[in-house]
């Protein structure tokens, strides 16, 4: 990847705007067209938002746009749209037993909500204020009730696979139980056992860090530092560690370049959160690499910053990643890490929702290292400031009318080939992913916050 050393963030603003006009349309087109009874949208067919069946897990980055779309442009109809979804379509996705996406699906409704009530663009009302709040927590322990416990203070929440599968993509799901945590709240468990969320979250985390990211200290002979397995796998019947896994990339020793966004994305955000907690608050609930708060804030930037400089090495100059760094056909590109990735080429897709959320973890974390580190702060920031200037304008922003998607080029699952491949196309391209949709929306509102002197955009509380 080649950063724009010379990016700044006031000449991205057209492009952030265009993220905004080019969105309202969309968003109206699909709740004119869908109905809610066949499912949730997943991904476009010929620019049109279909369902695919898996999990439920992209129903909450459909209605939390609307959300975003509101808080960036102030028009009423989306906030309207927003509230009412959330209010009759969301309310089984709290008590949803059967996946790890809590964060995902109601951090965007409900947290959403939450947070625009905090900053004051919504009016205060103590009654929905409690509603948000009960949702949240509530949310926060069912995600952490799916939990698989580990030798050595150890253990994670685990995947719809089942008890035995850790995925990546869970990281930035987190932000759930650590809102929930900060409203109060705890999961109880059996004979009334209190347990506590942010030890959860710690745990979680640090059993990704050791078993899903690499570091290069020997575990395997593809323990490159940085790279980031999707899934791992354990023997129940010992709870020890079996063997690395993958579900959407191409094998357990190459990276999912979107499961490398996730634990990019999740730990730099994490890291922003946990360094507003009292340090007292972690002698309570010791976890390995994290006895008090200076060791977990150690740990999480180690982890953050290992990611990040695996995707600085491993993508496209422009920042924008194939669908996985081992993709069997990508030595056919020709030099393709010195070049601008190609979504119309004729041997593996692009996975533009991967770039639009590892842009996020790359500004969140150069925001944070710029408190400290001013010189290598400054560098993510620019990272993540190059990838959005990127996906923010052709081939990559749809301004097409006709096209519900916003965010096109993006994949869902390449080895199962859910992706529509247009006619006189070899691989999939031209389309668009519900939480490629919200992530682009995100980043644009993230940065608008940044242009704007608004409020820091944060999921947490102060």
């Amino acid at each position: 990847m080649k950063i724009d050393s010379d990016i700044t963030i006031e000449a991205i603003q057209s492009g952030v705007n265009n993220v905004f006009q080019y969105s309202a349309d969309k968003i109206k087109s699909i709740e004119k067209s869908w109905d809610p009874n066949k499912g949730t949208p997943v991904f476009t067919v010929n620019g049109q938002y279909t369902s695919r069946g898996w999990t439920e897990w992209t129903r909450g980055f459909q209605y939390g746009s609307a959300l975003l779309q509101f808080d960036a442009t102030g028009e009423r109809y989306f906030l309207d749209l927003g509230k009412k979804a959330t209010i009759e379509q969301m309310a089984m996705h709290i008590s949803h037993t059967g996946v790890h996406d809590h964060g995902f699906n109601n951090m965007s409704t409900y947290g959403n909500l939450l947070r625009m009530m905090n900053e004051g663009k919504l009016k205060e009302n103590e009654w929905e204020r409690n509603f948000y709040q009960l949702a949240l927590k509530l949310s926060g322990a069912v995600q952490a009730s799916r939990w698989t416990e580990l030798p050595e203070g150890l253990g994670y929440i685990y995947s719809f696979n089942g008890p035995h599968s850790l995925f990546s993509d869970t990281i930035r799901t987190l932000r759930v139980l650590a809102i929930a945590y900060q409203l109060g709240h705890s999961l109880m468990g059996e004979n009334d056992e209190k347990i506590n969320l942010l030890k959860r979250v710690l745990m979680h985390a640090e059993t990704t860090a050791k078993y899903n990211v690499y570091f290069g200290e020997g575990r395997d002979g593809y323990d490159i530092p940085g790279r980031v397995v999707h899934e791992s796998i354990f023997n129940l019947n010992n709870c020890g560690y079996r063997c690395p896994s993958t579900q959407q990339g191409y094998s357990p020793f190459t990276t999912w370049t979107r499961g490398l966004a996730w634990i990019l994305s999740g730990y730099a955000e994490q890291l922003e959160f946990l360094s507003g907690i009292n340090d007292s608050e972690f002698k309570e609930i010791s976890v390995p690499n994290m006895e008090d708060k200076k060791n977990a804030l150690k740990r999480f930037e180690n982890i953050a910053l290992t990611t990040a400089d695996f995707y600085i090495r491993e993508m496209p100059a422009d920042g924008v990643p194939y669908w996985d760094t081992g993709a069997p056909n990508l030595y056919k590109i020709n030099d393709y890490r010195n070049k601008p990735a190609d979504p119309f080429n004729e041997y593996e897709p692009v996975d533009s929702s991967a770039a639009a959320i590892a842009a996020q973890g790359f500004l969140r974390l150069g925001k944070y290292l710029q408190k400290h580190k001013k010189k290598d702060g400054d560098r993510y920031f620019k990272a993540g400031l190059t990838i959005a200037d990127n996906l923010f304008r052709e081939p990559y922003l749809s301004s097409d009318p006709l096209h519900q998607g916003l965010l096109l080029h993006s994949v869902y699952h390449q080895p199962n080939r859910w992706d529509h491949v247009p006619e006189e196309k070899l691989v999939a391209c031209n389309e668009a992913t519900m939480w490629g949709d919200y992530h682009a929306r995100e980043l644009a509102l993230y940065i608008n916050r940044l242009l704007t002197n608004e409020p820091y955009l944060k999921f947490y509380l102060d």
